[in-house]
């Protein structure tokens, strides 16, 4: 059973976050500068609960064996640069990015309210490494509410789409240089 046909099952209709947004959090974890263990990340997934929401332990560690293989696919990857958007996830000329896209950028901003002491630690606001990490959340932001990000900019009197393009192009790029940056500074 994929995560897509785990997460349609009636008996867990809204219980837990959707594809898109759990795999933005996996992202957020797996980017991490600290790796943090499942168990203190995992309840997050349904929302902060004790009991996880599932009706049968094989469900549970259906559940729990995607995630997992998903952190383990994109850790490695954000830290040999090799990590890319999934399949389905891409720029929209009716809403700028798809919905995928933006519930994407809404997990990984979930998942880094959860790591944001310890790359605040490691990225003090005075540091030339929080621009970096601002950089990084500001895009995922735009990406994730492109409707204000376009009044904002337009307010600001600079117009055109051609900046989310950017950004959603560069956002793989960006995600793997604050992991790799975020590892060499725990490293030193």
């Amino acid at each position: 059973m994929t995560l897509q046909e785990l997460l349609a099952q009636p008996e867990l209709e809204n219980k837990l976050l959707n594809e898109a947004k759990t795999t933005g959090f996996v992202t957020a974890m797996a980017c991490s500068p600290n790796v943090l263990p499942p168990e203190e990340w995992l309840p997050y997934l349904w929302g902060g609960e004790e009991v996880a929401p599932f009706s049968d332990g094989e469900q549970l560690e259906n559940y729990l064996e995607q995630i997992i293989a998903m952190w383990n696919h994109f850790r490695p990857a954000l830290l040999d640069n090799q990590w890319a958007w999934p399949d389905g996830y891409a720029l929209d000329d009716q809403e700028i990015v798809n919905e995928k896209a933006r519930d994407f950028c809404e997990g990984v901003l979930q998942g880094w309210q959860l790591t944001r002491d310890d790359w605040e630690t490691i990225m003090p606001p005075e540091s030339e490494d929080n621009a970096l990490l601002g950089g990084v959340l500001l895009s995922l932001s735009m990406l994730y509410d492109p409707e204000t990000s376009v009044a904002t900019l337009s307010e600001q009197g600079i117009e055109g789409l051609e900046q989310f393009e950017e950004i959603f192009n560069a956002m793989p790029l960006m995600l793997c240089g604050l992991t790799l940056r975020g590892a060499a500074l725990v490293q030193e």
